[in-house]
């Protein structure tokens, strides 16, 4: 299938789906008039790349997770390496937390208490 139909199947802009490709996270052929050519999987990549996106990995980390995703959405195939992977965006995700609410404690700390 031609850009314009993987984009209007899967409600993502052309713009996206070729960066998605510049990431790797997404392949094309080519035909002989140079128009990118995606297989009928792709629509599949594409929202699992979404959902992804979705939960806040980027893509570095969707391009070491995307290998273990299964076509059920929302589901992925745990190889260890995608474990480590998920349980290190966690640990980054937990701290990230704390800090904010550290922050937020600071903050409010300035306020007057009514």
């Amino acid at each position: 299938m031609l850009i314009g139909e993987l984009s209007a199947r899967t409600g993502v802009s052309q713009r996206m789906l070729r960066y998605y490709e510049a990431q790797g996270l997404l392949t094309a052929s080519r035909g002989t008039n140079g128009y990118r050519r995606y297989a009928e999987d792709s629509v599949t990549t594409v929202r699992h790349i979404r959902k992804l996106l979705d939960l806040g990995l980027s893509t570095e980390v969707i391009a070491q997770v995307l290998p273990c995703a299964i076509e059920d959405l929302g589901r992925l195939d745990l190889c260890p390496n995608l474990v480590r992977t998920l349980r290190a965006e966690l640990a980054e995700l937990d701290e990230r937390i704390d800090t904010l609410r550290r922050n937020r404690g600071a903050l409010a700390g300035y306020l007057p208490v009514v």
